[in-house]
This record gives structure tokens, C-alpha cells and sequence, in this order.
């Protein structure tokens, strides 16, 4: 076996991040080759992620990435399994990483998208199991979607303070000018702050799933199963507009002003404006 110089594992640690032993005992596997030491240490980690395989990731952040044209934005969920890693250097670096492959990222949804790129010669997996390898901790990109304005619009996003939740909405205009006025500005970003808040399951009735308004009506009719025929169809129609209310977006009470619906709130800054706008898309992600 070759002689491990203290250089030499200095250098290891310095490439890889590892702790002095560790990279002591890959050089030693290794018999002093750098790079099968490197891939000794990326084994560890990989053997830690399946050691860990059912462990829950319930910690973690919401990161947020917007091109600097804003004709691009994304959300993404970076998990791990405590609050202590969440907050180690480690980890807030890697969450600052991830920025890099959510903008090269040749899909726009799902966890692959972003686990599969490559930088500078290497997959976010391999730099997330780098870090799993030093922390000793599952980790993982939980959720990712990144929204493209195609032809004019504006995508608001909103993390919230803490980190642990964050939303995304993609809003269509009838003109550039109007994408870009402020009071659209304004409202792009206070109903992502909204969804954030109110956890709208759905854009509007025709988006809900039909099962799910079918199960909604069976549970509203045996509520007032006792009560005559028209009588039971008027309590279950007004108890499913109460439910529409409460999971649509656009028909959700305001956050910031009760007295109006995200509908109307939107309505209101594209006449602003002077356009029209919709809401195509939307996303929220929670951690936890």
C-alpha cells in the first residue's frame, strides 16, 4: 500500500468537502489515486441515500429562480431530514447551487428535470449525493416546475419568509405594455403571496376533478339527508359554492381584501393597465 502523505489527504479534503479521516481511509482503498478516492467518497454517499431510502426528508427549503428577462421563473423543494442540516453550510450552499441546474434544466417539471442536468461536469445528483456523503443525511429535490412566458404575460412568485412554502403564478396579457405596468406588477406578486396563504387546490370549477365534487355532494346530501328532496338540492348546491370558494383561486376571497375575489383583484389591474389578463398556470410547494 502506498504511503498516504498528510498533503494529499489535505488536498482530498479540500476538492471533496469530507472530514480528514474519511478521506484518509479512500485515499488508503484507493492506494493514493485521487480520482478513486473522489469515487469512493461519492459511493458513500450514494450508500447513505439508500441506507436512508424510507427516512422522511420533512425539512428543507423553498428555493425561487427568475431569468433576468423575467420570461422564465421556477420553484423547486430541496429536502433533507432535520432542521440542523437545513441550516448547515452545507446545505445553504447547495440550495444556492441548485439555481445553476434549475436554469439548465432541459424539463420543466418534475425532480429528474433538475437531478439529471449537468454543470460543470456534473449531475445535480452527483453534487446533492456529494453533500448527503459529508452530512450523513438523505436529501433530495422534492418538487420542481418552472413556468415560460410564451408570448406575453409576467410569472409572479412568492416565497415565504421562513422558507417552507412558496408559489408561482404565470399570468397572460392581451399586450406587453400591459405585463409590464406596475399595478399588474403588484398583482402578479400579491397572488402568489395569496396562494401561498390560501391553498387553492384548483384555478376555477372546471379545473376541480369531477370525483372529487362527486364526493363533496355525497357528503353535503348526507349531512341533510332527514330534509325533503328541494330542500336537501338547495342546501348541497349553496355548501358546494362555499366549497368552489374556498379551493378555486379565482373565485377565493382576497387575501389582502376580503371583500373581493382573486378574480376580481386581477381584473381589476389589467383595466389598471389598460388590458386584459388571465391566469394560466400556478404552483405551490411546501416542505414538510
Amino acid at each position: 500500500m502506498a504511503e498516504i502523505s498528510a498533503s494529499t489527504v489535505v488536498k482530498l479534503r479540500k476538492m471533496s468537502g469530507q472530514g480528514m479521516m474519511d478521506c484518509k481511509k479512500a485515499l488508503e482503498e484507493a492506494n493514493g489515486d485521487m480520482d478513486k478516492a473522489m469515487e469512493i467518497l461519492r459511493k458513500k454517499g450514494l450508500a447513505t441515500l439508500a441506507k436512508r431510502a424510507e427516512r422522511e426528508t420533512s425539512e428543507g427549503v423553498v428555493v425561487s429562480w427568475q431569468s433576468q428577462d423575467g420570461k422564465a421563473a421556477a420553484l423547486a423543494t430541496l429536502c433533507c431530514e432535520t432542521d440542523f442540516v437545513a441550516k448547515s453550510d452545507d446545505f445553504v450552499k447547495l440550495a444556492k447551487d441548485i439555481h445553476g441546474f434549475i436554469s439548465a434544466a432541459r424539463g420543466d417539471q418534475g425532480a429528474p428535470s433538475i437531478l439529471q442536468t449537468v454543470l460543470a461536469g456534473k449531475t445535480f445528483q452527483e453534487v446533492l449525493t456529494d453533500v448527503v456523503s459529508r452530512t450523513g443525511e438523505k436529501m433530495q429535490v422534492g418538487d420542481f416546475a418552472r413556468f415560460r412566458i410564451t408570448e406575453k404575460g409576467l410569472i409572479g412568485t412568492y416565497v415565504h419568509f421562513n422558507h417552507k412554502v412558496g408559489s408561482m403564478v404565470l399570468i397572460e396579457t392581451n399586450d406587453a405594455k400591459v405585463a409590464q405596468a406596475p399595478a399588474l406588477k403588484q398583482a402578479a406578486a400579491d397572488i402568489a403571496m395569496h396562494i401561498t396563504a390560501s391553498k387553492p387546490i384548483a384555478l376555477d370549477v372546471e379545473s376541480l376533478d369531477p370525483h372529487l365534487v362527486e364526493q363533496e355532494k355525497v357528503i353535503y346530501a348526507a349531512q341533510v339527508q332527514n330534509k325533503p328532496p328541494q330542500v336537501v338540492e338547495r342546501i348541497v348546491d349553496g355548501k358546494l359554492k362555499k366549497f368552489y370558494s374556498d379551493v378555486c383561486l379565482l373565485l377565493q376571497p382576497f387575501v389582502k381584501d376580503d371583500s373581493k375575489t382573486v378574480q376580481q383583484v386581477l381584473a381589476e389591474a389589467a383595466k389598471q393597465a389598460g388590458g386584459q389578463a388571465s391566469i394560466k398556470q400556478f404552483v405551490r410547494f411546501e416542505v414538510g
